[in-house]
């Protein structure tokens, strides 16, 4: 019987302490207090009869390896890799290096951007109505040709002969009018016959001028001044009604063709200025006027054609040539702009990085010494740290605008604030920054086309 109250004064001890123990928020104390609980319970074992010690000595080594082994496991599975994340996320982040620059306040017109092709004002290719055999090719490919300039000949011995009879008839049916003429002076004939003569005269003078407009459809002329291109027929090849010979361009000044959409028709009129981009002169400008409007709006695109008339006295301009343009289409107005750089586009919406102050180290050692953990200030929260100045990452959503060549027009800034322009992948709101401009890059060399 007294041993009976020993064991359970001992086991009520070990659950006790076990309890008190097991309340504290540490895994490792309430290890501590299993252990406790499992040495009391060794520690009963003593008190009990050998006869009944022994199974429950086996039973106890046995519950004694499976708490040992599972808390092993608990530690190396999980507190330990819990333990390793709460002193990485606990531990500051190292500053980045950024490049900064401060959003300015610039006047900017409002334009309209387009795409286009440039087309000639008088552009046709030259083709005969009339078959036959090419006798001879007046041109060279490239060459500038004037206004009736001959450009291609075809055979025309036939109509040559035929135009020769033709002649003949004429004369023998002239001299037959003249007789009947004579004749009805004289009363010697009818009325009837004399008219049947006119007409016999003016059915041949018509056979003969038939003859020579056959003539010269085989003679190809330039209808209009400008440049021919490459020849597409050569000497002694058959060409029938229609073919393609060589094309013709006039070249100054020339057009070129753009849609506009529909919600921009109302700022679109006669006159408006045009400069215009092309690929093949990247360093040059080119400038126009809007001559004419489509008088519909395609229902398909919902877009209008427009043409705008572009002097092309140096003829690097030539039709079917893409056409990079911008529109002036109002009264200038003042802009906040960034570079192409400072913004992050995203498909949840554009923003950009805000480099704001650093607190100072009175404030940081505050803040420390208040945080319950922290030890020190985060590296480079101090504005007099060494290696350029530091600061504060703050992200603010931007709604963007216009933009021309490295420069963004964009809502949600004010000019003077700095804003990071170079090496804000993966910043994070409130991380320190490291600014050094010396390590921005370059301007792109080719100016980028406005939008």
């Amino acid at each position: 019987m007294r041993r009976f109250f020993l064991v359970m004064l001992v086991l009520l001890l070990a659950a006790a302490g076990a309890w008190w123990l097991g309340k504290a928020p540490l895994p490792a104390v309430q290890g501590i207090g299993a252990l406790t609980l499992l040495a009391g319970i060794g520690a009963a074992l003593t008190y009990l009869p050998r006869a009944g010690r022994r199974g429950l000595s086996l039973v106890y080594v046995f519950v004694l390896l499976a708490a040992v082994t599972g808390g092993l496991g608990y530690f190396q599975f999980y507190f330990k890799p819990q333990m390793i994340k709460d002193i990485i996320s606990k531990s500051p982040r190292p500053a980045s290096v950024v490049a900064v620059t401060e959003a300015k306040s610039l006047r900017w017109a409002p334009q309209l951007p387009a795409i286009g092709t440039f087309r000639a004002v008088l552009g046709i290719d030259i083709a005969p109505q009339i078959g036959g055999v090419i006798r001879a090719v007046r041109f060279e490919s490239g060459q500038d040709v004037k206004k009736d300039d001959l450009l291609v000949e075809i055979d025309d011995l036939v109509e040559q002969a035929d135009l020769k009879s033709n002649l003949a008839t004429l004369k023998n049916l002239d001299l037959a009018l003249d007789r009947q003429r004579q004749l009805i002076s004289g009363g010697s004939t009818a009325r009837a016959t004399l008219d049947a003569a006119q007409a016999q005269r003016d059915t041949a003078a018509a056979a003969m001028d038939r003859t020579r407009a056959l003539i010269a459809q085989k003679s190809l002329k330039a209808p209009f001044a400008g440049r021919v291109g490459l020849r597409k027929v050569d000497t002694g090849q058959y060409v029938s009604p229609g073919t393609a010979i060589v094309t013709l361009q006039q070249l100054d000044p020339i057009f070129v063709d753009f849609p506009v959409p529909e919600q921009s028709f109302s700022v679109m009129s006669i006159g408006q200025s045009v400069e215009i981009l092309v690929d093949a002169w990247p360093d040059l400008k080119f400038t126009g006027k809007v001559s004419s409007i489509d008088a519909r709006i395609d229902p398909s695109t919902r877009n209008v054609l427009v043409r705008a008339e572009v002097k092309n006295s140096g003829g690097r301009l030539r039709p079917g040539m893409f056409a990079n343009l911008t529109i002036a289409s109002g009264p200038p107005r003042d802009v906040v702009t960034l570079p192409r750089t400072a913004i992050a586009y995203s498909l949840y919406g554009d923003s950009v990085y805000l480099v704001k102050p650093a607190p100072s180290p009175a404030a940081a050692s505050g803040a420390a010494q208040s945080a319950s953990g922290a030890a020190q200030a985060a590296p480079g929260a101090n504005p007099a740290a060494p290696g350029g100045e530091t600061g504060i990452v703050e992200r603010r959503p931007v709604k963007t605008l216009e933009t021309r060549g490295e420069d963004v027009a964009v809502e949600g800034v004010k000019a003077g604030e700095r804003i990071i322009s170079e090496g804000q992948v993966k910043l994070q709101p409130g991380q320190s920054v490291r600014v050094n401009n010396s390590a921005a890059l370059p301007p792109p060399a080719a100016p980028r086309p406005e939008q």
